[in-house]
């Protein structure tokens, strides 16, 4: 058996998985996830992870910076030294997948693997991708096969967190349950439903005017973003997945060992 590790690097935090070459998309041995300052936490769970199976390839996609990648640079040297490692980076074209951004090294790596793994749960398909965590993106992939772009806006936290330092009476809420209705009756619910409706209003907005078919949520928030999101008046098919990321760089390597 051939093992590979999968990465995703995040702004807040570091979520990984041990995948066999062999198994079906998505299929874990094993996986975890810290955050940035729990490297000590990270090597533990590795060591536990790559007992009976190191890892034969490492494909990491790195949003949190320099600093990150070289925490992680030093565990993989230490844990995994037989390993291939690969920062994964956005490129014109890759597991199927054509980058229609300008110019397509800048597109964020996080957004390429999560349009890569949107395609490949759900091929020749019109999708709306929507990763929402410490930033929410909302990108567009064609039946065809390209990357069409997207917008990015501010998470939920970030969201919350932007109301309570910049004004007087406004208090810091954290996300919970989803107001029952958008005309809050308390200030902490009509902060929450303003939110959630800003987030959901972006990504019901975007799937529109993609004609998206189907529309894949991920992320930290997304449990908290998808009840308020209605299909467009044509219909269509919200899905909640978890790791999109990673399921992106599954995809990268199962597309390029021939497995799919």
């Amino acid at each position: 058996m051939t093992a590979w590790l999968l990465v995703d690097a995040g702004n807040t935090r570091i979520k990984w998985a041990l995948a066999d070459a062999g198994a079906p998309l998505a299929s874990w041995l094993a996986e975890g996830a810290v955050l940035h300052a729990g490297a000590g936490e990270l090597a533990a769970q590795w060591r536990a992870a790559f007992g009976a199976l190191a890892p034969a390839r490492v494909l990491v996609a790195n949003v949190a910076g320099a600093a990150v990648r070289e925490a992680l640079a030093g565990l993989l040297a230490g844990l995994a030294p037989q390993a291939t490692v690969e920062w994964f980076a956005s490129t014109p074209r890759r597991a199927g997948l054509a980058n229609g951004y300008r110019n397509p090294t800048q597109l964020g790596c996080d957004r390429f693997a999560a349009a890569i793994g949107a395609r490949a749960l759900a091929p020749g398909r019109q999708l709306i991708v929507a990763n929402c965590g410490t930033a929410t993106t909302v990108d567009g992939v064609s039946a065809a096969g390209v990357f069409v772009g997207g917008m990015i806006l501010p998470g939920l936290g970030l969201m919350a967190s932007a109301l309570a330092r910049n004004t007087a009476q406004l208090p810091q809420v954290a996300p919970g349950a989803v107001p029952s209705s958008p005309f809050a009756d308390n200030t902490d619910d009509a902060i929450l439903a303003g939110i959630l409706s800003a987030q959901a209003g972006a990504i019901e907005r975007a799937w529109r005017r993609h004609g998206a078919v189907e529309c894949i949520i991920s992320g930290g928030a997304a449990a908290y973003i998808a009840p308020m999101l209605a299909p467009p008046p044509g219909g269509g098919a919200l899905r909640h997945v978890d790791n999109i990321v990673m399921i992106g760089l599954h995809a990268v390597l199962r597309a390029e060992d021939g497995m799919c």
